[in-house]
């Protein structure tokens, strides 16, 4: 989902739980910034999802505890029927997913195919302004002819009949697609999909950046945008929870009482919260990591002595130094661009901050997915030598001559700050100069999609296990506001990305696969960087900590043992 925009996404902290009595538990959590929306429609944080994915539900989910990972049913009955050669998916819904409690619905309202189909609508509908358009574009019957329509009022808007989209009956929906897109199911898992009643759109006009009744198995019920944001248990909550074949016990979910993010920017706040037993877990930050963990990969003797245990979880989330393609001076020119790929010490980098955690990177796509190959090599490697010729066949010898290179970081913490100037600081040993410009991360976000930024680093959470889910990044369809922020364009990718988008050959989506990676490496707008890897850190009390980067909605499945 999610752009990474997602640095924040590794400081995502579980704070203390306290115990009122047996019935009242509750977990606080810190989150690294303020939480933009609760519109499952037009979130496109993590932070912001982080939170959403526990008040909103779509139809599948990934199973907590199935590696690889595997999609399972959550509002849908079962998986779908796929049809008509894999443009057809006819879905049974559950009948007994009830909406939390809200003044403009029916208490016994239960989802509906319709509920879907609106919020499927809202995405496409431009007023909404959502960033999740990308999952549908061209893929749906009418869907794209909806989007172009200029609708009198919301009614209009949701009376409207799109051939792609039908409610067979309250609870059998149908979508038909364009064409054969094997990835489409994983859109099914996405907050983009989640059910919205046509009630709470129209009574909100449409606005939910408020908040919003979902199913999901806690409900909002506080919101100090500054401060804080209180989730509570959903007693009417549909789903049990089975760990595994082999384990027949099941519980009723959720366990927790109460969940408790409280907006906590700084990553030493939390962990000396951690350390003074306020804390449940934590991710680590690479400042913490050498306190905490031993040479070896172990928790130190004095955090075993506090009962802390270490999980470690691999991410699909990667990062790289991104160019704008459309920028005067790196866009145009290719040996600049290669320059400055040469001229990055990534080993320091990943050494620096991520206590070497993180696994340097080799591919545009993360290990763990069809098109990964542990023997690609990237077309540059740290070499000033390189580096200084390249500058001076670009145009720049010693940097005469160039402007000032806008360098933009996600965030005003200080790990973000020290990121940007360690970048300013490898580039003038070839004599480019970098002006390291702070932000706030929602101003970051906004700079990114309105083609603002010159140069800086992004990355990746990826939405679903899947290849194309990366390509998407690259094609010329998704210039911002879509998630193509570089405005790379290239023939060659869209095209590919169109047999990889369809295709049902293994041979043949990995040949392209492979025609893409070289297509970047051949233009640069991506320089890769590294892997992400969690060190998480929780006190043994937790029973089934499922944290996964997939996996959202974890905290439902939390317990307290006695």
């Amino acid at each position: 989902m999610k752009n990474c925009i997602f640095l924040s996404a590794l400081f995502i902290t579980l704070m203390g739980c306290k115990q009122k009595n047996a019935q009242d538990t509750i977990v606080n959590a810190a989150l690294s910034s303020a939480v933009n929306t609760l519109d499952p429609a037009v979130a496109y944080d993590t932070i912001s999802n982080s939170v959403i994915s526990q008040i909103h539900e779509s139809l599948y989910e990934y199973s907590p505890h199935k590696r690889p990972y595997t999609l399972v049913p959550l509002i849908a009955k079962e998986m779908p029927i796929i049809s008509n050669q894999g443009k057809t998916y006819t879905i049974k819904l559950k009948n007994n997913i009830y909406y939390h409690p809200s003044k403009d619905l029916d208490k016994n309202r239960t989802v509906k195919a319709l509920d879907i189909i609106n919020q499927i609508k809202r995405v496409a509908y431009l007023p909404t302004k959502s960033k999740g358009w990308w999952i549908f574009q061209k893929k749906i019957q009418g869907l794209d002819q909806f989007r172009k329509r200029n609708f009198h009022s919301l009614k209009q808007m949701l009376n409207f009949k799109i051939p792609g989209l039908k409610a067979i009956d309250d609870y059998t929906l149908q979508i038909n697609l364009t064409k054969p897109n094997p990835q489409f199911i994983y859109s099914l898992t996405l907050p983009f999909t989640s059910p919205i009643p046509r009630e709470i759109i129209l009574h909100s006009n449409n606005d939910l950046s408020n908040g919003s009744i979902g199913t999901g198995a806690y409900k909002l019920e506080k919101w100090n945008r500054k401060l804080s944001i209180e989730l509570k248990k959903f007693e009417r909550y549909h789903s049990f929870f089975q760990k595994n074949d082999f384990n027949s016990q099941k519980y009723k979910l959720p366990s927790i009482s109460k969940i408790k993010f409280h907006i906590i920017k700084e990553a030493q706040t939390r962990w000396l919260s951690f350390l003074k037993n306020k804390l449940d877990f934590i991710i680590l930050s690479k400042d913490h990591f050498s306190l905490a963990i031993t040479p070896t990969g172990e928790v130190n003797n004095k955090l075993k002595e506090k009962n802390i245990a270490l999980k470690v979880s691999p991410t699909l989330t990667y990062w790289w130094l991104a160019f704008n393609m459309k920028d005067r001076y790196l866009g145009n020119n290719f040996k600049l661009r290669s320059a400055i790929a040469h001229a990055i010490n990534y080993r320091k980098f990943i050494k620096l901050f991520t206590n070497n955690v993180a696994l340097k990177a080799n591919s545009i796509y993360p290990p763990g997915v069809l098109g990964y190959n542990p023997n690609t090599e990237l077309p540059f490697k740290f070499n000033l030598t390189k580096a200084k010729e390249l500058l001076k066949l670009a145009g720049y010898p010693n940097g005469k001559g160039l402007p000032i290179i806008q360098y933009d970081v996600r965030g005003n913490t200080s790990v973000s700050r020290q990121m940007g100037e360690f970048i300013k600081a490898q580039l003038s040993r070839i004599g480019i100069k970098i002006k390291v410009n702070t932000n706030s991360f929602a101003n970051f976000l906004n700079k990114a999609s309105t083609g603002q930024l010159q140069m800086w680093q992004d990355g990746w959470a990826m939405d679903y296990p899947d290849a194309e889910n990366s390509v998407q990044l690259l094609i010329s369809n998704n210039h911002s506001p879509g998630p193509n922020a570089t405005f790379y364009t290239s023939k060659k990718v869209d095209q590919a990305y169109k047999i990889i988008s369809s295709s049902t050959n293994t041979q043949e989506t990995l040949d392209n696969l492979k025609l893409v990676e070289n297509a970047v490496f051949q233009d640069l707008p991506w320089v890769m960087m590294y892997y992400t890897r969690e060190y998480i850190l929780y006190n043994k009390k937790i029973d089934n900590l499922m944290h996964s980067y997939l996996v959202t909605n974890y905290f439902k499945y939390m317990k307290f043992l006695r």
